[in-house]
């Protein structure tokens, strides 16, 4: 069994988590990810690293509740405890020192670049920090990243905050202005990154993005986190999560993320119908994007 330190929501649908793990803290990296489970009949789902505390033994996990299992997450209580928990896993986002660094998160993707952007600043970059979401009541970690960036850059979808469209638009004008970016990595929906990578082309920008995919076992045995990158074949688990964004083949990736859309709305509605689910009144609200709230 593995602590839970506490696990509060920081916004709609969004969730911090922080566990006592310090073997696992010792060794983590930024970049790598961890596979739990909550409860002995949960599926194993994997999470991003968004923070590691050494001194603590504490790692933090930011999650959204999407599906049947991150709904079943919040309701670890303070105190409370997670079935398993395995890592790290998956390769440490490669860090160097290029002068200036970019890094750009986009939604939840926001806490996986946060360690990131430490690491990056550790190894003697000048950083810029571009975050984005769709309006100001869903964003976090503002402060955070503002204490690691010599320059951060906030924007929203509806422009309730911040500059007023997509993190790739200031991305193209600081590119259009001439400054000297060494290095592009990107974190969130797929979508944006695909766009962060077609831009960064252009401008012949090395450029890094932390891939999604379905996955399993987390070990490289079942294929299921295979994606396409400059045209072999790859496991995100084991090769990634980081890859070159200018060979990721970005379609494939995201038809294979949509392969079980309607069997997971099948056990979300199974899982919120159920009345002895101890779930907070925002996650019973719960809708599929396309199905309004």
């Amino acid at each position: 069994m593995t602590r839970v330190i506490d696990n509060v929501q920081i916004g709609p649908m969004v969730w911090k988590m922080r566990v006592h793990f310090p073997r696992l803290v010792a060794k983590a990296k930024a970049g790598q990810f961890v596979i739990l489970r909550v409860n002995e009949q949960g599926e194993r789902v994997p999470m991003s690293i968004a923070g590691i505390d050494r001194e603590n033994g504490a790692l933090t996990i930011i999650y959204q509740v999407v599906g049947k299992t991150s709904a079943l997450m919040t309701t670890v209580h303070d105190g409370g405890e997670l079935s398993d928990l395995v890592g790290p896993l998956g390769e440490p986002s490669h860090v160097d020192k290029w002068g200036t660094a970019c890094v750009v998160g986009g939604g939840i993707g926001i806490a996986p670049i946060y360690p990131i952007a430490q690491a990056y600043k550790e190894a003697g970059n000048r950083l810029i920090t571009i975050i984005g979401a769709r309006s100001k009541d869903i964003l976090f970690y503002e402060q955070e990243h503002k204490a690691v960036a010599d320059e951060l850059h906030v924007c929203t979808d509806d422009g309730s905050y911040g500059h007023h469209g997509f993190v790739s638009d200031v991305l193209k004008k600081l590119l259009d202005d001439g400054v000297d970016i060494g290095m592009v990595m990107a974190i969130g929906p797929v979508p944006m990154m695909r766009v962060v990578a077609n831009l960064t082309r252009d401008y012949s920008v090395p450029t890094w993005v932390s891939l999604n995919p379905l996955m399993i076992d987390g070990t490289g045995m079942c294929g299921g986190c295979r994606v396409l990158v400059g045209g072999e074949t790859k496991f995100a688990c084991v090769d990634g999560p980081d890859f070159d964004g200018h060979q990721v083949d970005f379609d494939l990736l995201t038809s294979r993320l949509g392969a079980y859309k309607e069997q997971e709305r099948v056990a979300m509605k199974r899982f919120l119908d159920n009345p002895g689910c101890k779930l907070a009144e925002a996650v019973r609200d719960f809708k599929y994007p396309d199905e309004g709230r």
